[in-house]
């Protein structure tokens, strides 16, 4: 598809996490046209929903049917244009801004999602954070404290209000990294949280499966999103995504089907796996 050819990203940098999509040139893709009632009448509780992926996810549940509670930690204007974007597609959508390190917050965001929709059927657990350190002597115990309560923490915390209001055939879908399976020698915190990610999502499936929810991943490779402007040096962005064997980075609307496939009950036969749309990457 045209649409996903190669990109030219020109020099620029965010000096903030997490990153704007508004500030990012170009603007990533994340819709892609379609839909055909995979996840009808669902509600789903997606975490990092505001932009990138999540935003990505969101749009693709509302066109498939679901209304969806976008959590997220302060980028309003990017939720706000998300919410614009599922009302689009018919579907209803609520904001809930939190830091979902705090599980007292997390546990409140689940019950206000219940409140407004009557049921909750699909949380995926999406918010992330990543830091680019040259040593592992840079990295300082504040660092490495938030990067897991962002990345592995968040999880459980989603995963434990969730898990009372899910039933026989929901799903959660945590997203997981490339970075998990192969080496990234300047994201060592990174790497080892989505790494648990893996590790998580194969235990909870376990735990679970007796009860008919299944828990699944997905681990992307470079995809064009805010963490790149706000997380790599300038000069290093015209450059990212080159390395796989696509010779490109991906759009989050290349994602967002992995989701939807996980959450929809064609995965019904699924569950402890993780999918990778990597560019191409071989991993395990």
């Amino acid at each position: 598809m045209t649409e996903f050819n190669k990109q030219q990203f020109p020099p620029q940098h965010q000096n903030h996490q997490p990153g704007i999509e508004s500030e990012m040139n170009p603007l990533p893709i994340f819709k892609r046209e379609g839909g055909c009632g995979k996840l009808k009448n669902k509600t789903a509780l997606i975490t990092g929903g505001d932009s990138g992926i999540g935003r990505a996810v969101a749009v693709a549940f509302a066109q498939e049917g679901a209304d969806v509670s976008i959590v997220y930690l302060n980028e309003h204007d990017d939720a706000e244009f998300t919410k614009k974007k599922v009302e689009e597609e018919g579907r209803r959508c609520i904001l809930i801004s939190i830091d979902v390190t705090n599980e007292e917050f997390c546990s409140e965001a689940v019950e206000k999602t219940v409140k407004e929709f009557g049921k909750l059927d699909i949380l995926v657990n999406n918010a992330g954070e990543i830091h680019l350190q040259k040593s592992i002597e840079d990295i300082n115990q504040n660092q490495l404290k938030r990067t897991f309560a962002t990345n592995v923490f968040s999880m459980f915390y989603m995963t434990k209000a969730a898990i009372k209001h899910l039933k026989s055939g929901s799903s959660i879908i945590n997203t997981a990294s490339i970075a998990a399976y192969h080496s990234s020698p300047y994201l060592l915190d990174y790497s080892a949280s989505k790494g648990a990610v893996v590790s998580f999502t194969r235990s909870l499936s376990a735990s679970l499966i007796t009860e008919g929810i299944r828990v699944n991943a997905v681990a992307p490779g470079p995809i064009w999103t805010p963490f790149i402007p706000s997380h790599l040096p300038a000069e290093e962005v015209p450059y990212f995504g080159e390395d796989t064997p696509m010779e490109r980075a991906g759009q989050p609307a290349e994602i967002a089907p992995c989701f939807v496939f996980l959450a929809s009950d064609d995965a019904s036969y699924m569950s402890g796996q993780v999918l990778h749309p990597n560019g191409g990457e071989v991993v395990n």
